[in-house]
């Protein structure tokens, strides 16, 4: 089930499941949930996903594929993953540009080094799973807090791996945000080197100031008025597309997120009435 440009979706947390099934008909346009969080869920937990999934667009966002690690792919969970998307006529699926796994699972998403032999070997990796997944993915650029090695930068390391797969990017503004902070370079210069025409969509969130030259990605709070404005600028550059509102933990009433979705359609709205900015990467 493909997805207009123009929406604004919600991530699905079971915790909200009440309510999301009484939610105003047309208070958010899809929900994005973990594919690992659900496969083989059953009962009343089961019933509520099928439910909520046949009256919306579902997205999924996986977790545990752990694309830059070492250890083999685990293809009998790419297998159950694809017919999960099947079942539930998921257009739009994307994994993070991490690792999360070494001999079991370290629950975290962890730094893959910038590096050309990094490239090659998750390029490789994402490939294999398009191929068993039998549909295009996006890869999400994460935030990160230490860099084990940078043989080129953050921006350079995501267009090559995009290239050598031949895959879609889902461009996590709020990751941008945090990491730029972080590290030092240009929220906007780092947006605008992105290739628009990979660009399948967006993630916002919330994050923690630690500092002021220290943010930590929660998606435990409501999105900073900064990267609401970087989202703008986004949409002004690459053209709008689906966005999803994330929130993880410390989950307000429903209106509230229903609050910052409706502010996700208005940045939409305002962007299709606004000149296309210079400056963004289209090849």
């Amino acid at each position: 089930m493909s997805l207009p440009d123009a929406c604004a979706g919600l991530g699905l947390r079971r915790a909200m499941l009440d309510a999301l099934r009484v939610a105003p008909a047309g208070a958010f346009d899809f929900l994005e949930c973990a594919p690992d969080n659900w496969i083989g869920v059953g009962g009343r937990l089961g019933e509520a996903l099928d439910e909520l999934s046949s009256r919306h667009p579902l997205t999924c966002h996986g977790l545990s594929l752990s694309l830059g690690g070492v250890e083999p792919l685990d293809e009998g969970f790419l297998d159950k993953t694809r017919r999960f998307l099947d079942r539930h006529r998921v257009a739009l699926y994307s994994e993070h540009l991490s690792y999360c796994a070494d001999d079991g699972h370290l629950y975290d998403l962890m730094p893959i080094p910038f590096t050309e032999e990094a490239v090659r070997h998750v390029a490789a990796r994402v490939a294999r799973a398009q191929d068993v997944l039998g549909r295009r993915i996006a890869v999400e650029n994460v935030s990160y807090y230490a860099a084990p090695w940078q043989a080129m930068d953050e921006a350079d390391f995501v267009l090559a791996v995009l290239e050598e797969a031949d895959c879609d990017l889902l461009l996590d503004v709020n990751n941008v945000y945090v990491n730029a902070i972080n590290h030092g370079y240009d929220a906007r210069a780092f947006l605008e080197r992105m290739p628009s025409r990979r660009v399948a969509s967006y993630h916002v969130a919330g994050h923690y100031d630690q500092a002021e030259d220290l943010k930590i990605d929660t998606h435990g709070a409501p999105v900073k008025d900064d990267v609401w404005a970087l989202l703008a600028h986004a949409y002004r550059v690459h053209g709008v597309r689906p966005t999803l509102l994330e929130r993880d933990f410390n989950l307000p009433p429903l209106a509230d997120l229903l609050a910052e979705v409706a502010r996700i359609r208005a940045l939409q709205h305002d962007a299709a009435t606004a000149p296309r900015a210079r400056g963004a990467t289209h090849a």
